[in-house]
């Protein structure tokens, strides 16, 4: 006692320095503290928060800093500290009850906002006179009561005699203070809200301070009976009472009364929340209306619990079970009237419930603050019994109550420490029901797709139910079954920590001796389902591998007709368990074997089956997507890969290739994605540990070992999936975008472990997938440019194949992309009847295909050979990755000035071969278009990428290399069999292609021709063939439309760069008009002359007139005036002669062209005499023009005129001598003397 004493003071010191020496308000009850942070639990006036408890249980004073003045102010009335209590005990108990009833009368004042204030004062300022007077009687007990000795003989003061009586006086006067106050649970409903004015003070109805008052009391009298005990160290007795027995009243005694009925109220409150409980919320509602009554429930466990350590008395649990039994209890008769009876409808429900929320309350410490570290006391025995009644088959049992229950028992196994026996009573319930669903009818449970759950998700949800941490809706999500498991899991894991695998065996013991041959028959598919999450389960908890043989032994019970009926559940099952042993890095060879195998067996026949038979081949595929999915599984979960891994990427897969649809090859494909990127993954990680320094010898073996085994498993998917990839590379089963993907996955394979790759690859697998898969011209270009894509997209990949010098590299992935753009409109390579998709050409490309071909146009103009061409080019160029169109005609455009800015022969040669190499077999990329089905987006994209190559490139085609290509585009595009057929018209899409682009190629074929080192005939004739075909083809059929301008012959003249590269064209135009037009034989002109006059006035107007041009098409011109009578024609010709003639004068300075006077001379001798008038008729309009070339034909006009005469031998043509002369006279002098020797030959 001494030593106890000391320590007590050693500690009253501390605390007495912690609180200081002023008066403290003392502790009570309250929940008027402001808790919105949610940091706070107890309000810092309670019993809890200010230490109170912590000094009860410590044997310290009670309010150090209190009543230590002589004088102590109780009920309004000043008091002797030292003796009030032993000489007025029964004055203050009654001033205590008369301030009650104060309290009581208060409550019937109508409480509205108006007075709330004054009655909150009232109300308040009584219940602090009564706390303090009750917290004035543990102090004395504590410091002024003194321990009288029975044996002392020696004769005492009148004082310590009234002294003695105390305590039973007090024993009395505390008994009838609880009498009078009555149960918590009788008392008028109360409202726990409070008011707030507008100072934000909270004020309370007198209803709140009178229950608050009720508790204090009813807490400080457990206060005061435990203080005088501690003190006395003896039994008190009381004078006026006896106890329920017929005994004599002690202060043990009503402690222990009062104990048991301060229990029964607190129950009573319980059940009254309780009623308004759903099972779904059980443990998610508040179980104390207030704060305080929690705070009331954590200082009697703290106190009855300290006091069964250090005497006789129950603990908590045993006080709370004792109560909790008489639930059960059928009547009630035997107790006496003043006792409330505890009755509940539903006791098992209500006992689980404040079980769970009670045990909840022991993690607070004696200062209220919560410790989830500390280890609660349990109370198994209890509860075991309570999970007895819970599973009873008698009562019939409801899966809502039983999830309930189990919730609460799953919260229990989370406080306290493990109980293997709770296991087993609840696995003997549930071995009796494995074929059970759990349902609840009128809840939508997630676990009403247990049976088609993937093995992951097995998986998962055994996670879930192994985690520390459970979801608080667990009711409604979750089975009773399920929540057995977490149990399970959780009683198993702790008890393995804290003992060993002890529990374990045991527990193992009980389940495995519940699964027998007869009981496997016995097992539906739910019961399946549910055996497989058992033994899950089991396996994450403890030894996977035992519980893993133990299940593959107990599935060969199954009867045959179930397992094919249950095969897919089954494969679920035993695929979920290989998952697990790839997540926990254990071989998976003896779980590999068995199961591949019959995957093989299940390919097989999917191979064998017939697409009408789609039962079959579902029931087959669902079985075969299992073991897909799984393996993808084990594969991305397994940390390293072991020869066995092997063994899952059997043959099966070449034969299920084989059979699929399209759909089933996605999902095929996808995994193979997935392998491929984790193996390469891995690879990756084991280069990076092997390049560390400093790697011993032992870890140097074993990661070798782990790079054979990743090189076997690369071996297999070689082996089973890419000759199948290889062998569909122009199918159109293989989704496209999928079959670029994994091709690119391939290559990359390749590049990282090369020596796997299959020998028909070799020596250089790489080159050897990329010419398969991207080089190639025969394969889908929506294909091509997806894969290069992801090749360009790898930096590393590009840089060593750039410097490998065994290909060109660079230029193949040039020449597939040209490739791709060419062939953006072309939608199947292998149907004629379906080539196109004729809508407008913004959206005649897939979307998905042009964002692909603009993101390798991205990638392409990133490699080094296409950043040369510009740079040299002197171009500045910025990708427009939204039209690769566009980036197309500047890399060809680069590509010629490039071409042009070289200086050496060598260096030209060079890049002659190198642009050769960049377009490859081009026509044969736009010969699709070209076909029957007429596509105009397409023929606008052929003819313009071609225009344009033609022109840029003109200076490339001049050699002889290229001159070769240049030839077989203009006969492809040109001048094509259908163009060369005068009867048939062109189609008009066509038509309106080579209007567009038609300037482009003769710009680029007169380049060319004027480029050339030796005259090329064949161009030449070539370039008239163009413009004889095509000269006609775009003439309007009236001369006055004004769209004449736009004739691409003559576009191409006025866009032309310089005059010297015109002159093969215009030469051309000229000819091609003379043969076509102006040599008909015959009457009939040719058609649309008149447009063809008035095109060669538009050519004399935007270009030069040469003399040599003058003299091929004057003769016609003349001929026109002559023979054509139409109007049109005439005037036409007329403007075409006039400018003839006034073109041939600038300078002539002033003399008249041989060559015109020639063609004059040649044109009199042709018609001057049959179409005299007519001749004459135009030298006059030539005169006008020019008076001196007219005079120069004054002699062969005299000549012609005696010829005429001559001819027709009737002597002098007086009216054509007239016609003649009149011409003379506008000729000046020289006329006049014409005239006069034409008289004077008359005479």
């Amino acid at each position: 006692m001494d030593n106890f004493s000391a320590a007590s003071a050693f500690l009253t010191d501390s605390l007495e320095l912690e609180l200081g020496t002023e008066w403290c308000k003392p502790p009570c009850f309250s929940c008027a503290f402001d808790n919105r942070g949610g940091g706070k639990n107890f309000s810092g006036e309670s019993y809890l928060s200010s230490g109170a408890l912590k000094r009860l249980i410590l044997n310290l004073d009670p309010l150090p800093t209190n009543f230590e003045e002589d004088t102590v102010e109780i009920f309004g009335i000043q008091w002797v500290t030292e003796t009030a209590l032993v000489n007025s005990s029964r004055e203050l108990f009654h001033l205590f009850r008369q301030q009650l009833y104060n309290l009581e009368t208060l409550l019937q004042a109508n409480c509205d906002f108006g007075k709330i204030s004054t009655l909150h004062c009232k109300a308040d300022n009584i219940r602090q006179q009564c706390i303090i007077f009750l917290h004035y009687v543990k102090v004395f007990i504590f410091r002024y009561l003194k321990v009288q000795s029975a044996e002392s003989h020696v004769p005492v003061h009148p004082y310590e005699a009234v002294e003695a009586q105390l305590p039973s006086v007090l024993v009395d006067e505390l008994h009838g203070l609880l009498l009078y106050i009555g149960h918590l649970s009788e008392l008028p409903s109360i409202n726990l809200g409070a008011f707030v004015n507008q100072n934000q003070i909270k004020l309370f109805p007198p209803s709140w301070h009178l229950l608050h008052l009720h508790l204090d009391i009813h807490w400080l009298v457990l206060e005061i009976l435990h203080l005088l005990g501690e003190k006395l160290k003896q039994v008190v007795y009381g004078h006026q009472f006896m106890n329920l027995a017929g005994d004599n009243l002690t202060n043990v005694s009503l402690f222990e009364e009062h104990c048991e009925g301060l229990l029964r109220d607190l129950i009573c409150l319980s059940l009254n929340r309780y009623g308004k409980v759903r099972p779904s919320e059980a443990l998610m509602s508040q179980h104390c209306p207030c704060p305080c009554i929690k705070e009331l429930w954590v200082l009697l466990i703290h106190l009855l619990d300290h006091r069964s350590k250090w005497s006789l008395s129950e603990s908590f649990w045993n006080w709370l079970n004792k109560l909790l039994k008489i639930l059960f209890e059928k009547s009630s008769d035997g107790r006496r009237p003043s006792v409330p009876v505890i009755q509940s409808r539903d006791p098992l429900g209500f006992s689980w419930w404040i079980i769970t929320h009670v045990a909840s309350f022991y993690q607070f410490d004696r200062h209220g603050v919560p410790d989830e570290k500390k280890q609660m006391v349990s109370n198994w025995n209890f509860v075991e019994e309570l999970l007895k009644k819970s599973v009873s088959v008698q009562d019939g049992i409801l899966e809502e109550q039983l999830r309930m229950y189990l919730h609460c028992c799953l919260t229990l196994c989370d406080f306290w420490e493990p109980n293997i026996t709770i296991v087993t009573i609840l696995w003997e319930y549930y071995s009796k029901n494995l074929n059970s669903s759990f349902s609840i009818s009128w809840l939508p449970l997630k676990g009403l797709v247990n049976i088609i759950k993937s093995p992951l998700s097995m998986i998962e949800m055994v996670k879930t139910c192994c985690c520390d941490k459970q979801d608080h809706d667990l009711y409604k999500s979750s089975s009773s079954y399920t929540i057995f498991l977490c149990i399970l899991a959780k009683v198993v894991k702790k008890a393995m920590k804290n003992n060993g695998p002890h529990p374990w065996k045991q527990v193992k013991g009980r389940i495995y001796s519940k699964f027998h041959q007869k009981r496997m028959e016995e097992l539906t598919e739910v019961g399946l389902q549910n055996f497989f999450n058992l033994f899950l389960l089991l396996a994450a908890v403890a030894e996977v591998e035992d519980v893993a043989s133990h299940v593959l032994d107990l599935l060969n019970f199954l009867k045959p007709a179930f397992i094919l009926s249950q095969r897919a559940l089954i494969w679920k099952g035993q695929m979920a368990f290989l998952l697990m042993y790839a997540q926990k890095n254990l071989d998976i060879g003896v779980l590999a074997e068995k199961f591949s195998c019959a995957f093989r067996e299940k390919a097989k026949e999917f191979l064998v089956s017939k697409n009408d038979e789609m039962v079959q081949r579902q029931t087959l595929w669902t079985l075969l997507s299992i073991y897909i999915d799984g393996v993808q599984e084990v594969f991305e979960t397994s940390y390293c890969l072991y020869p066995s891994h092997e063994k899952l990427l059997n043959d099966g897969f070449s034969m299920l290739l084989r059979a699929c649809q399209e759909s089933e090859l996605r999902t095929v494909l996808s995994f193979l994605q997935a392998v491929l990127a984790r193996i390469r993954s891995m690879h990756q990680q084991l280069c990076q540990e092997l390049q560390r320094e400093n790697v011993n010898l032992i870890v140097q073996s074993s990661l070798s070992a782990k790079e054979r085994h990743l090189a076997a498993v690369a071996s297999a998917l070689w082996r089973h999936f890419f000759t199948f990839l290889k062998s569909q590379r122009m199918s159109q089963i293989v989704p496209l975008s999928q079959l670029a993907d994994v091709a690119a996955d391939f290559t990359l394979l390749a590049m990282d472990m090369p020596s796997t790759a299959p020998s028909d690859l070799q020596p250089q697998p790489v080159i050897s997938i990329i010419q398969l898969f991207g080089w190639d011209d025969i394969i889908w270009p929506q294909v091509v440019a997806r894969y290069l894509s992801h090749i360009l997209q790898n930096s590393t990949l590009c840089e060593a194949l750039s410097h490998s010098g065994c290909v060109s590299f660079q230029a193949l992935t040039i020449r597939s992309w040209i490739r791709c753009v060419l062939q953006m409109y072309i939608k199947n390579l292998s149907v004629p009847d379906d080539l196109f998709i004729d809508i407008n050409p913004e959206q005649a490309v897939e979307k998905e295909y042009m964002e692909q071909l603009a993101e390798m146009t991205r990638l392409l103009f990133k490699l080094s050979e296409v950043k040369n061409i510009f740079s040299k080019a002197h171009i500045e160029y910025v990708p427009i990755s939204e039209d690769p169109k566009k980036a197309l005609i500047q890399f060809l455009e680069a590509v010629g000035i490039n071409y042009r800015n070289l200086q050496t022969l060598p260096d030209k040669s060079a890049m002659v071969t190198k642009s050769l190499e960049y377009l490859g077999e081009v026509l044969k990329y736009i010969k699709p278009y070209l076909g029957k089905k007429i596509f105009s987006s397409g023929l606008q994209l052929t003819y313009g990428m071609m225009g344009i190559l033609v022109k840029s490139w003109a200076q490339i085609f001049a050699t002889s290399k290229a001159q070769k290509l240049l030839f077989r585009i203009i006969d492809c595009l040109l001048l094509p069999h259908t163009v060369l057929q005068q009867e048939k018209e062109l189609p008009a899409p066509m038509l309106a292609a080579i209007q567009k682009s038609l300037p482009l190629y003769l710009q680029g074929m007169c380049i060319v021709c004027c480029q050339s080192q030796n005259p090329n005939a064949y161009l030449n004739q070539l370039l008239g063939n163009v413009v004889e075909q095509y000269i006609g083809r775009f003439l309007p059929a009236s001369p006055y439309v004004s769209g004449l301008g736009q004739h691409p012959v003559l576009l191409a003249l006025r866009n032309s760069a310089t005059v010297r590269s015109i002159s093969p064209l215009k030469k051309c135009i000229v000819q091609v008009i003379r043969k076509s037009y102006f040599e008909w034989k015959g009457s009939s002109p040719p058609p649309r002359l008149a447009s063809i006059l008035a095109f060669i006035l538009q050519l004399f107007k935007e270009t030069n007139i040469d003399i040599c041009e003058v003299e091929l098409l004057l003769p016609g011109i003349l001929k026109c005036l002559v023979l054509v009578n139409e109007p049109q024609v005439k005037r036409l010709a007329t403007e075409n002669l006039q400018c003839m003639v006034k073109a041939c004068q600038v300078g002539s300075e002033g003399e008249p062209a041989a060559q015109l006077t020639s063609v004059f001379r040649q044109f009199i001798q042709d018609y001057g005499m049959r179409y005299d008038y007519q001749v004459y008729s135009i030298l006059e309009t030539v005169a006008a023009l020019d008076q001196q070339l007219v005079i120069h034909l004054i002699s062969s006009l005299t000549q012609s005129l005696k010829d005429s005469e001559r001819k027709w031998g009737l002597g002098r043509n007086i009216a054509q001598r007239e016609a003649y002369s009149k011409l003379l006279s506008h000729l000046g002098q020289a006329g006049q003397d014409e005239m006069q020797r034409l008289e004077n030959d008359n005479s």
